[in-house]
């Protein structure tokens, strides 16, 4: 029962901020989620479904549907698929079809919240040339415990801005479900890194703030749970960029005092030159690339005896 029609004043600003054109209410709302919480979510005229299944299946090779911007897809078995008991009615994780997108005669809808495999949709993406605002974040990595909340958020939403009610709840299919990773951080370690010490009460109190689960702790070192939020954080190195950010890279002191020693033995020139180079810009220099040509008075004071090339322009 729900009621499509523009989106309010606020709503349209809003998305328009972010560089998002209004459509209706209804997928207004959803995108004002998708930025709220990162979580991508599509929405189904329920009407157009065929049958009371949805069903996820790799694509045929072949097969073809029209997607939401009006182009004919032809699909292949890399592609994911939702489906209704007799087409596909979205690309998994990227964009809807055109065969359930909804219009303003749309009265019941459907609402899908998921979380999909990164490497699915890139790939799938790439090959189709297709990209979204969707399928940029599952990607890179969607929060797979952050469905239930998106979908209720959303669901809110709606009902403020298109009315309807609730008819079915939600019907949630996670048979295995991803858990948290643990990572371990060495206070010493972190201290090496940063070139600063920081106590390792203030590094746990850095971590927990973001919203890390301290599982040991200890003056050596500290294990942590990393919620499912942050696919970004992996290892220790992770831990220890989350802590200079909060503690502030303004914070670390500049050390004008340091000596500089470069082992030219047994080294090509090349390898010589790059590893000077790298030396140097981690000692907080700048390389400044140059015009290469001399002139030929110049030339021998500083490539010495190396034979040159002139040009006769």
């Amino acid at each position: 029962g729900v009621s499509i029609g523009p989106s309010p004043a606020w709503l349209q600003e809003r998305l328009q901020a972010v560089g998002l054109r209004s459509i209706n209410n209804v997928v207004d709302a959803a995108n004002f989620v998708l930025m709220e919480t990162g979580h991508p979510l599509h929405t189904f005229d329920f009407d157009q479904l065929a049958g009371p299944e949805i069903i996820v299946r790799r694509a045929r090779n072949a097969e073809e549907m029209t997607t939401l911007d009006g182009k004919k897809r032809i699909l292949n078995e890399e592609i994911l698929l939702i489906c209704d008991a007799s087409k596909p009615v979205a690309i998994a994780g990227i964009m809807g079809g055109e065969n359930s997108e909804v219009t303003p005669a749309t009265t019941n809808i459907l609402i899908e919240s998921a979380y999909f495999n990164p490497i699915t949709i890139r790939r799938g993406s790439k090959m189709l040339g297709l990209s979204s605002e969707a399928s940029k974040r599952f990607e890179r990595g969607a929060d797979p415990n952050g469905v239930i909340y998106a979908l209720e958020r959303l669901t809110g939403l709606i009902q403020d801005l298109a009315g309807g009610k609730v008819s079915t709840g939600v019907l949630d299919i996670y048979p295995v479900p991803i858990e948290k990773h643990e990572v371990s951080l060495r206070h010493t370690v972190c201290n090496d890194l940063l070139g600063v010490q920081i106590s390792p009460e203030s590094q746990c109190e850095f971590l927990t703030r973001l919203g890390m689960e301290i599982l040991v702790t200890s003056s050596q070192v500290s294990r942590y749970s990393i919620p499912t939020f942050r696919p970004d954080i992996t290892r220790e190195a992770d831990l220890i960029e989350e802590i200079l950010r909060l503690y502030g890279q303004n914070n670390i002191p500049v050390n004008d005092h340091f000596k500089v020693g470069i082992q030219t033995t047994g080294r090509s020139s090349v390898r010589f030159r790059n590893d000077t180079r790298e030396l140097l810009v981690g000692l907080g220099y700048h390389e400044i690339m140059s015009v290469s040509l001399v002139t030929e008075n110049q030339h021998p004071v500083i490539f010495g005896d190396e034979e040159a090339v002139e040009l006769l322009n």
